[in-house]
């Protein structure tokens, strides 16, 4: 059995392209898959650290209580693919329950990389108004995370070029799938 978990963002929900394909892939891919809930976050956390943090934690605390009843140990592979805040809540859960899982880092966070980031890989659009460019190359170079940037994309790794945006959902599938081979 495997096992795949959808940690969310705060407004990007599991029903939006990069989380919507995503569970699909890995549906498709034999894999059970979890897509979590959150809500009421914290109004203005972006460029606020305090309020990030406290996003970060409320949606630890949601994804505690959604996963309170599953048995990871039971699963052969587990991945762990996170969007936004959701990046920070799946490296902090897998952290504090010690669960053996490779994660998936959609448009990390700063407060992302106060977990253990072991075994992840990240995507990261240049024009995020979210997340300094310089600072997450800095922080994935510095643990060793592969990072694939996407250049002039927001926090959705959107551009304003619908075509363009298709060919990096496509894309960022394509490297979800080598995961969870």
């Amino acid at each position: 059995m495997k096992l795949c978990v959808f940690f969310p963002g705060i407004g990007y929900h599991c029903d939006k392209p990069l989380l919507y394909y995503g569970g699909r892939l890995a549906k498709s891919m034999g894999y059970e898959t979890i897509a979590l809930k959150y809500s009421d976050f914290p109004r203005g956390a972006k460029g606020n650290d305090d309020k990030i943090h406290t996003a970060a934690d409320h949606a630890l605390m949601q994804s505690e209580q959604q996963l309170a009843d599953i048995d990871f140990s039971a699963y052969e592979k587990v991945v762990l693919v996170g969007k936004s805040i959701g990046t920070a809540a799946c490296t902090a859960f897998r952290e504090k329950h010690s669960v053996k899982a490779e994660c998936v880092l959609l448009t990390p966070l700063a407060v992302t990389f106060e977990h253990d980031t072991v075994d992840s890989v990240a995507f990261h659009g240049t024009a995020d108004p979210w997340a300094d460019t310089a600072e997450i190359r800095r922080l994935c170079k510095e643990r060793g995370i592969p990072l694939y940037e996407y250049e002039n994309a927001d926090h959705s790794l959107e551009t304003g070029d619908v075509t363009k945006n298709i060919e990096t959902v496509k894309d960022v599938t394509e490297k979800l799938r080598q995961v969870l081979e």
